[in-house]
């Protein structure tokens, strides 16, 4: 593998995304013909298959798969290169970007502005998503470091807790239980629940709750964003699981009530996380340690 050029493997790459070589050589400008001289030349120093033709026009076989793994971590190496090289060159200390739950999304953006007054020469690029949706855009190095609830199911990742993650169960304020006292789980079982999409870390810590008590939930309906199960519990369309820190001011408000339940509130904690086999820049760095030190400051308090 020797002469084999990052180029040549930008163009498997390519090819994978767009799923054809017509695809590839549109989004690269190129001819048909160009990149697939080069693919043949990629194919020969690899020593087998790296592409086949499947339902939806071309797909990595195993060992394309691994180069564009490859070449997706090697462009990740060489931006923080570029970034820790401007920072030796200047003053200048490069860019992270962040991807966050979107549970996250209460207090990263107070978090980033603090960490922007304290280090107003780095850039920081800031993406949401639902845990999937995040861990895919990890795997892929498409961000520096993530913040979420819970580390992801095989991958190679370093992870630091900056701060404590409970999970309640939330009731309109006029509902029959608020304000009951102490509740049996099995109470709750007999109530309509609403709950997150699959692939979300609310809806996995939900089922595993239930899983383990031995009940099936009663799901009325299923939504993709705390903001709108917030919204269907107020108009009284249901109880839900839901993390305290989306809540706080809704509580305060008395539009909301969280329910005294046993085994609740669920205990867990923020990560921060990225992949082990990344080298972070200056700039990662910088982020990491201050989230570290400071992050748990920056989360809502169902008491103040």
């Amino acid at each position: 593998m020797k002469d084999v050029s990052l180029r040549q493997l930008e163009f498997l790459a390519e090819t994978i995304r767009a799923g054809s070589l017509a695809g590839a050589a549109a989004a690269l400008h190129l001819t048909g013909p160009a990149i697939a001289q080069q693919l043949r030349r990629l194919e020969s120093a690899a020593g087998l298959p790296l592409l086949e033709r499947g339902p939806h026009g071309q797909r990595p076989t195993d060992a394309g798969r691994l180069l564009a793994e490859s070449h997706a971590r090697i462009r990740a190496e060489l931006a923080a290169c570029d970034d820790g090289l401007r920072a030796l060159r200047s003053a200048e200390a490069g860019r992270v970007t962040v991807g966050a739950v979107s549970t996250a999304k209460y207090f990263t953006p107070h978090l980033i502005a603090a960490f922007h007054l304290a280090y107003p020469e780095i850039g920081v690029g800031l993406a949401f998503g639902n845990r999937e949706e995040i861990v895919a855009r990890l795997a892929d190095y498409a961000v520096d470091l993530v913040i979420m609830g819970r580390p992801p199911q095989g991958l190679a990742v370093e992870q630091q807790v900056f701060g404590d993650h409970p999970y309640v169960v939330i009731a309109p304020s006029r509902h029959p239980l608020a304000g009951a006292g102490r509740l049996p789980f099995a109470r709750i079982t007999e109530e309509t629940l609403l709950v997150r999409e699959h692939g979300s870390g609310t809806r996995l810590h939900l089922d595993a709750l239930f899983a383990a008590a031995g009940h099936e939930p009663q799901i009325g309906m299923e939504l993709n964003s705390n903001e709108t199960i917030k919204q269907a519990v107020m108009a009284g369309l249901g109880i839900a699981l839901i993390s305290a820190h989306t809540i706080a001011a809704e509580v305060h408000d008395g539009r909301l009530a969280v329910l005294d339940v046993d085994g609740l509130p669920i205990h867990r904690h923020w990560l921060l996380v990225r992949m082990a086999s990344r080298t972070p820049g200056p700039a990662t760095r910088s982020l990491w340690n201050f989230v570290a030190l400071t992050g748990a400051d920056y989360l809502p308090s169902l008491n103040g």
